[in-house]
């Protein structure tokens, strides 16, 4: 494993992971592999019954980072920079309990947070060797440092954006009328390759009454001229980052005025709640831009979900654009915007951009037109 972030932003990271860790009353991060683990150390290995675990003690500590991983797995990790960052390497053969070494690396701490992600089967075995600490979950440490992104995350994130801005440009090539939404789904997955990402993490190809399904995949349904189709595709760029955009097409013909005019609210809705991101704005008040015209409308109840999900090494993560959050935006934050309209059993409609938050406002990731554009 190599990873491509610089070895000292890396270790500034399990710096800050420490002094948060201190922050929240937590004696000892205990992080599997994982997304956490990517951030935290430049590559997140794989989970299964043999335990890798970074163990990262709180600010103050005397003991320093430490990662557990089985000896036949520890050749993996020889890329990474982790005398540089200080982190011990502790092998452990098959027979052995790396949970009585991950025991004895702590030190006897009271309190410990385990990765959100961790597999029960090493929540247990980390209980059963230290049954005296108290545990909890590792997310609210780590995500105060991946929900908001440094310089080179956005810039990894701005690639993203362009990438899959790329493949919704080539959308006439593949959405055409009497082809089924999986073979349209394939090429769009072959295209997503093709311009850059390492997988096709998710395709959405919602025609016709499908569309009124947000989270619909594709079917043996065949697309007919004068269809709306809602095309939601992403994922991730070798870096990790990954892309996430929604944009509706009429196929064929232009639509009804109804629809016409029921999209021309929605569009409205998703330009109000992204001119509504800037500093200070709390997560609930742009989820509020967005729903209010929609449900001035007459279409709240067609509204069914959260306006966006914070994304990065994750497609979804913290922070969440929702109702009740009343977290502030800060710089860096990154997140989608994605107002819905969804007519049951009819048609529907989503159009998604990935922002990210600056000192005056926010910068759109996508640039690709946000019309119903017909596809002929």
């Amino acid at each position: 494993m190599t990873p491509a972030v610089p070895t000292e932003l890396l270790a500034d990271r399990l710096r800050r992971a420490g002094e948060v860790a201190a922050e929240q009353g937590v004696d000892l991060l205990l992080i599997t592999p994982g997304t956490d683990l990517r951030y935290l150390i430049g590559a997140g290995g794989e989970s299964h019954e043999r335990l890798t675990c970074l163990v990262v003690p709180a600010a103050g500590h005397r003991a320093p980072p430490a990662i557990v991983v089985p000896r036949l797995e520890a050749p993996g990790y020889d890329g990474l920079p982790l005398a540089d960052l200080g982190v011990d390497v502790v092998t452990w053969t098959d027979g052995e309990d790396p949970y009585l070494l991950v025991s004895d690396l702590a030190g006897g701490p009271t309190r410990i947070a385990v990765a959100d992600t961790m597999p029960a089967v090493h929540v247990f075995g980390v209980r059963d060797a230290l049954p005296d600490v108290t545990q909890r979950l590792a997310g609210p440490v780590i995500r105060e440092l991946r929900m908001r992104k440094d310089a080179a995350e956005v810039a990894q994130l701005r690639d993203a954006g362009a990438a899959i801005d790329r493949v919704h440009a080539r959308m006439a090539e593949f959405l055409k009328p009497g082809r089924t939404e999986a073979a349209i789904g394939a090429d769009i997955a072959a295209a997503i390759v093709e311009e850059g990402h390492s997988s096709a993490a998710f395709v959405i190809v919602g025609s016709g009454p499908n569309g009124a399904s947000p989270h619909h995949d594709v079917s043996d349904r065949v697309v007919e001229r004068g269809d709306v189709v809602v095309i939601d595709i992403g994922g991730p760029l070798p870096g990790g980052y990954y892309s996430d955009s929604t944009r509706t097409y009429a196929v064929g013909t232009a639509p009804s005025a109804e629809i016409a005019e029921t999209y021309a609210v929605l569009q409205d809705a998703q330009e109000r709640s992204v001119a509504a991101v800037k500093p200070g704005v709390t997560a609930e008040e742009v989820d509020a831009a967005a729903r209010e015209p929609i449900t001035a409308a007459g279409f709240g109840e067609k509204f069914v979900h959260r306006t966006g999900h914070g994304i990065g090494l994750d497609v979804h993560e913290d922070p969440y654009i929702v109702g009740g959050n009343s977290l502030p935006l800060e710089p860096g934050m990154a997140f989608s915007v994605e107002p819905g309209i969804y007519v049951d059993g009819v048609w529907g409609a989503r159009i998604e951009d990935i922002v990210v938050v600056t000192q005056g406002g926010c910068e759109r990731l996508n640039a690709r037109p946000r019309d119903l554009v017909v596809l002929d």
